[in-house]
């Protein structure tokens, strides 16, 4: 199907069917993104306020056959929020969508359209006295919208889920301009195909999600955060089982961390305290959060007892108070970062089996040894198998002394993860960066699905073409 511009011709049909302050040309910053990998093309940008105004919008694109490329906080980091080559798109911000709608701390849920940044959400739900657990380093500038279209993980997945999790029901606009209101509160509702979880991760290529009704969680009453330094991954594994045995699942952080990611703060982001004298090979950052009146301390504290009476860890720091906390989950946030500013030659955003870690660790750091000098950052979220394994130049040279090779280094990793039955992408979805992986490495039948459902919803190709599916 031929695409045609978001041209001038285009916008004059809109004017007057929206109020004058919507249309307008994009700004550099919507044609940008994290990494600088791909740069997107001026087209003509939307600011709706309403859903009404996103189904106008979708309907004059898809009778004129003009791209749309849906655009949330930008914070995505495959490429999903900036135009492919071909046609200038119009490009739709959800940013004016700003409202909560609803809280409703009774039934635990709150309703919140989709420009909502997440750190405004998780602001409204302590201010109710409940807790959204979605936590991100990206959280005050990611929207919901965004989070939800790319099914985004973070740090509490362990006892939360991802955001698909989170979700009980969407506002959405679907590719012919109509609007879908399945806005529902309920926990029980069997009626068919599920299109909340068709477009939970779909990355904007079936539709605009407009709202959201939310799960909120009761606050912990306590919570408490330890910084253990383990010898290898496999006994950070130990030690989670052995957490798990101890507190259950009043765990809600669980976080592996490399002595490289300590060495690329202190290079690039000196002023980050550091806890430790000198960086442990590996560490595991700790939270649990408690009902009632359990002594976190003293839960951590046993922990680390029994730990150190098993060999799993040597040593370890409880934090005292929630500023001590704050500043161990500093460190770990801060390690993407620093990540940026040293830059990276190949990054990846993989998952694998909890038990076969240590083997993906140390056969994947073996074969990039054999393949040249590099620096190797393994952070993340350990206790639900989701690694950040990041390949950086040796120190003195630049990610440009090694561009012939990153292609060679992205291929190993994910070789090797899908020999052991892991993911490519654990939960920064594909854009158009991991187009190619997801053609290399998924199932054909799952491929032969998407395509089939892509084409029955948005059978012009115009929302977000060229993201997760080839266009």
């Amino acid at each position: 199907m031929t695409l045609n511009p978001a041209d001038t011709a285009f916008a004059d049909t809109l004017r007057p069917q929206l109020p004058e302050d919507v249309l307008r040309a994009p700004a550099p910053r919507y044609l940008e993104e994290p990494r600088g990998r791909y740069a997107g093309q001026g087209g003509l940008l939307a600011l709706p306020r309403d859903s009404a105004e996103v189904a106008t919008l979708i309907r004059a694109a898809h009778a004129a056959q003009v791209p749309v490329v849906p655009y949330g906080g930008g914070t995505g980091l495959v490429g999903g929020q900036i135009s492919s080559p071909g046609p200038a798109p119009l490009i739709l911000s959800l940013e004016r969508m700003n409202r909560i709608r609803a809280v409703l701390p009774e039934e635990n849920v709150m309703v919140a359209e989709a420009g909502v940044i997440l750190a405004d959400v998780q602001s409204a739900a302590e201010e109710a006295g409940r807790l959204f657990p979605l936590s991100l380093a990206a959280e005050g500038t990611a929207r919901i919208g965004g989070t939800l279209s790319t099914n985004a993980g973070g740090t509490g997945v362990l006892r939360y889920g991802n955001a698909r999790d989170l979700c009980l029901g969407l506002e959405a606009v679907l590719p012919d301009g109509q609007i879908w209101h399945g806005l529902t509160r309920l926990r029980k509702n069997n009626t068919g195909y599920d299109l909340r979880h068709l477009l939970i991760g779909a990355e904007g290529t079936l539709g605009i999600i407009t709202a959201a009704a939310l799960k909120l969680y009761a606050r912990p009453a306590r919570s408490g955060t330890a910084l253990l330094v383990v010898d290898s991954p496999a006994a950070a594994l130990s030690l989670l089982s052995l957490a798990r045995d101890h507190m259950g699942e009043m765990i809600s952080g669980f976080e592996l961390m490399h002595h490289q990611g300590y060495d690329f703060l202190n290079e690039a982001l000196p002023k980050i305290r550091q806890p430790f004298a000198a960086a442990p090979e590996w560490s595991v950052l700790v939270e649990i959060g408690t009902p009632g009146e359990i002594d976190t301390d003293a839960a951590l504290e046993t922990l680390f007892a029994a730990a150190l009476d098993a060999g799993l860890v040597s040593d370890g720091l409880i934090a005292q108070n929630a500023q001590q906390a704050q500043d161990f989950w500093t460190i770990r946030e801060s390690i993407p970062e620093a990540n940026r500013l040293v830059g990276s030659v190949s990054s990846h955003d993989i998952s694998v089996p909890l038990g076969a870690i240590p083997e993906f660790i140390a056969r994947a750091t073996e074969a990039l040894t054999a393949l040249g000098d590099f620096r190797i950052n393994c952070f993340g979220h350990v206790g639900d198998g989701n690694l950040h394994y990041n390949v950086f130049p040796a120190k003195g040279k630049t990610r440009a002394d090694y561009e012939d090779r990153r292609g060679a280094v992205k291929r190993l990793v994910h070789d090797l993860v899908q020999e052991l039955g892991g993911s490519f992408s654990a939960e920064h979805g594909i854009g158009r960066l991991k187009v190619e992986d997801l053609e290399r490495y998924g199932d054909p039948a799952k491929l032969a699905a998407m395509r089939a459902i892509k084409a029955a919803l948005d059978p012009k190709g115009i929302m977000n073409p060229g993201a997760v599916l080839r266009g």
